[in-house]
């Protein structure tokens, strides 16, 4: 955090604009963002320069199998002692794996998404990481079985149609393959997160990589769409300053079919189904607190199938995609997506297994 008063903006249409070009093509040249806002390129990335300097806008990349079911996300809802709150946020910040981490009302005080290689990396993080944490009180844990959509999809939707298209021409068709990283992807990835506007040859220096490499392998993650790019805004200047996330109970059977509807919904950010008896996590973002109402009553007649049964509003979403953020939403600074790992949690692990076995004896 820092002592200096953040600058406050206003945006106008054409920011708007600049931005849901950049959702829809966050690589794309500036000659060709101008093109379809309307003004020349250095207009466009004079206006983006603006709004990155102050962190009232970002892009945030990450792999896309942070959401595919060879990784775990876990739901984790943390309860803090009294006053230990900030604390133990600043102290989770910078855990690599935490993707999302949110202040929020109702029965918890801290809701995460946090990712990881399997199951048992999971139950080590929550026992030797957050159980051991100071001024943690209690934990509950739910596992995201199925991620229907999240974040990267969801758009300002200032442009036309034909600006749209002209942006997406020329992006390959996904070819629908399954991708499995290699050190050099999540190098680069990790290199690219940090601004992923930045040209190959810095890529290219900061990995070791060619720049013809770099370029290769950034394509192709792009074909098989396993890189997830999100351009973000601060969420007081967005439209929808209201991050309300509800819990949700669904029959089985109509899965599918209900899920592919709250995807849809313009203002579903973060929609997957859990392990819990509240079985559909649904994160919506609004105009304001009044629409909640309005909201779950469309969500009602919409989805009759899905039950409400618990809501949280954010107060503070301290880290968005890897990204920290102020009370505001202006980022701060960005925290490399990866795994946790801790050698002194490995060591207390090998030494209950070891106690256990001999116990066993």
């Amino acid at each position: 955090m820092t002592a200096e008063t953040p600058e406050t903006l206003t945006l106008d249409e054409l920011d708007y604009q600049l931005l849901t070009a950049l959702q829809l093509a966050p690589r794309a040249d500036w000659q060709r963002i101008g093109a379809a806002i309307g003004v020349d390129g250095s207009t466009a990335a004079r206006r983006w320069n603006r709004l990155y300097r102050t962190g009232h806008a970002w892009i945030g990349c990450l792999p896309a199998q942070l959401a595919l079911p060879s990784v775990v996300l876990a739901l984790i809802e943390v309860d803090c002692v009294a006053g230990r709150l900030p604390e133990v946020a600043a102290d989770l910040a910078d855990d690599p794996n935490i993707v999302t981490l949110e202040h929020v009302t109702g029965a918890r005080d801290l809701l995460i998404q946090a990712a990881f290689p399997d199951h048992v990396q999971l139950g080590r993080y929550l026992s030797l990481r957050l159980g051991l944490l100071p001024g943690v009180a209690a934990s509950r844990t739910q596992i995201a079985v199925t991620v229907h959509s999240e974040g990267s999809r969801w758009r300002l939707d200032r442009l036309s149609d034909p600006a749209r298209q002209a942006l997406l021409e020329g992006r390959p068709a996904p070819r629908g393959t399954s991708h499995v990283y290699t050190d050099d992807d999540l190098r680069l990835i990790k290199v690219l997160s940090e601004d992923p506007r930045q040209p190959a040859v810095r890529i290219a220096e900061r990995t070791g990589l060619s720049p013809t490499t770099v370029r290769r392998r950034l394509d192709r993650l792009d074909a098989d769409r396993s890189i997830v790019y999100r351009c973000e805004v601060a969420r007081y200047v967005s439209g929808y300053p209201i991050s309300v996330s509800l819990w949700c109970t669904l029959p089985p059977g109509d899965t599918g079919r209900v899920v592919s509807k709250l995807s849809g919904m313009r203002e579903t950010r973060f929609c997957a189904t859990l392990s819990g008896s509240a079985n559909l996590i649904l994160i919506v973002w609004l105009r304001s607190v009044q629409e909640i109402a309005a909201f779950e009553a469309r969500l009602s007649a919409q989805v009759p199938e899905v039950t409400i049964a618990d809501r949280a509003v954010a107060l503070w979403v301290l880290k968005l995609g890897g990204q920290l953020l102020d009370p505001h939403g202006r980022r701060l600074r960005t925290v490399p997506l990866g795994f946790w790992s801790d050698p002194v949690s490995d060591a207390a692990e090998d030494e209950l297994v070891a106690r256990l076995r001999q116990s066993g004896g």
